[in-house]
């Protein structure tokens, strides 16, 4: 008897997905739990698990197709089965693919063939919900899902809308991209084009969105981090062996930055409509770069937390995303992002806003710089820090100000040990 390989639920306003590679091949000995083929969607990566233990007999979803949610992906036997081509099944899914093209020349790409009278989708259901929560038109929002599906995210992201973008939008969305301008024949053949991933195209809409609908603004500061270096090197042993994990800079930064959003709440809000929502919790967001690109896992309730136990789940998600384990839970609801670029080299930057919050901190490389400190020339160990906001939400004088407590804390640690 067979065990069907099927498309887990993938979240919340998430119904397709592209098959990126197969960890087996047909006729392999898989065990349960054990992972089989990889998904990628327009947020995360996520593997699905054999779901019983056996051979593998057969697959029906090749790398690079997209799936829907539920969609069968493949067949496991029981163990000692004997794995026989059966031609008739394997060629369905290429029959099937073959036939739109055919009843449709001149149509979109063959992806999947659907019924001739479904030409739209209806909201997904959390769409829906928001949509008449808020008294939307429907038909006005630009839909990113599925057959121009109109998803949760898309409705958040009309709601974030100036009241004169969606005609501009509109029009944005509809102009043809403009054409690649024409290439040397030598150089074309040295050229290799691989399509953007799910979770590329979204970066890559999601940071243009944000520049396009808040009013970004960025402000500089810089910090000594004497005063963190040498508590971290005086208590660093000390405390991994009482927590089990190491400390770092990020546990000193995120508690930083909590302390300041209790002094500045709106760097901690965000628009909706024309109400602004102010968060008695901080949800810190910490930028993560992986081989398959920038995500942000959330650290919730970081107010609410200690140095060590940040530092612990900063690890814990840290090591999800290296692993492609993260889930959409782990992703959603961030209020602030922290992204640190110094891990790269990087000296200074204007991060992009992580619509739709209204502040990211950007962190960078430490440098030891001549600095005047009491009168006196002296080489201190010296990080910038830039702060972008949404000037729609946050003052300038906020915006300084949040900045200036960040560094106050950090050159001062004890201030974040009472409360001050």
């Amino acid at each position: 008897m067979s065990t069907e390989i099927r498309v887990p639920t993938l979240g919340e306003s998430v119904t397709e997905a592209t098959i990126g590679q197969w960890f087996k091949q047909v006729g392999d000995s898989v065990a349960a739990d054990e992972p089989l083929v990889e998904l990628e969607t327009d947020k995360v990566t996520i593997e699905v698990p054999a779901p019983a233990a056996g051979v593998l007999e057969a697959i029906s979803a090749q790398p690079g197709e997209t799936v829907d949610v539920g969609a069968l992906l493949g067949a496991i036997g029981g163990a000692g089965a004997v794995v026989t081509p059966k031609p008739a099944e394997a060629a369905k899914p290429a029959e099937a693919k073959a036939e739109v093209p055919a009843a449709n020349a001149a149509g979109p790409e063959p992806v999947k063939p659907e019924p001739a009278v479904a030409t739209s989708m209806p909201p997904a259901p959390s769409a829906q919900k928001l949509i008449n929560e808020k008294g939307l038109n429907g038909s006005e929002i630009d839909g990113s899902g599925k057959r121009g599906q109109v998803l949760k995210e898309d409705v958040l992201a009309a709601i974030a809308k100036p009241a004169a973008a969606p005609a501009a939008k509109a029009v944005e969305a509809k102009a043809p991209a403009a054409p690649r301008a024409p290439v040397a024949a030598d150089d074309a053949a040295k050229e290799e084009r691989i399509k953007m991933t799910r979770l590329r195209q979204t970066i890559a809409r999601r940071l243009k969105d944000a520049q396009n609908t808040a009013a970004m603004l960025t402000t500089f500061n810089e910090v000594d981090m004497k005063p963190v270096m040498d508590l971290r090197n005086s208590y660093k042993e000390l405390f991994e062996k009482k927590h089990g994990v190491k400390l770092g800079f990020m546990g000193f930064f995120t508690k930083a930055v909590v302390h300041a959003l209790k002094e500045i709440p709106a760097v901690n809000a965000e628009i909706d409509g024309d109400d602004l929502i102010y968060k008695n919790y901080a949800h810190i967001g910490v930028a993560v770069g992986t081989d398959k690109g920038l995500v942000v896992p959330v650290v919730r309730n970081a107010d609410q937390m200690s140095i060590a136990e940040i530092e612990k789940e900063i690890g814990n998600l840290g090591k999800k995303a290296r692993d492609g384990q993260l889930s959409m839970a782990d992703m959603q609801g961030g209020t602030f992002t922290i992204s640190n670029g110094g891990v790269y080299g990087s000296l200074m930057s204007t991060p992009i806003l992580n619509a739709p919050q209204s502040g990211i901190l950007g962190m960078h490389k430490i440098q030891e710089r001549p600095v005047v400190v009491g009168g006196q020339v002296v080489i201190r160990p010296m990080m910038y820090l830039a702060l972008s906001y949404d000037h729609r939400v946050v003052d300038g004088k906020e915006a300084v100000t949040f900045l200036v407590r960040v560094k106050e804390s950090l050159e001062a640690p004890e201030r974040l040990v009472l409360d001050l």
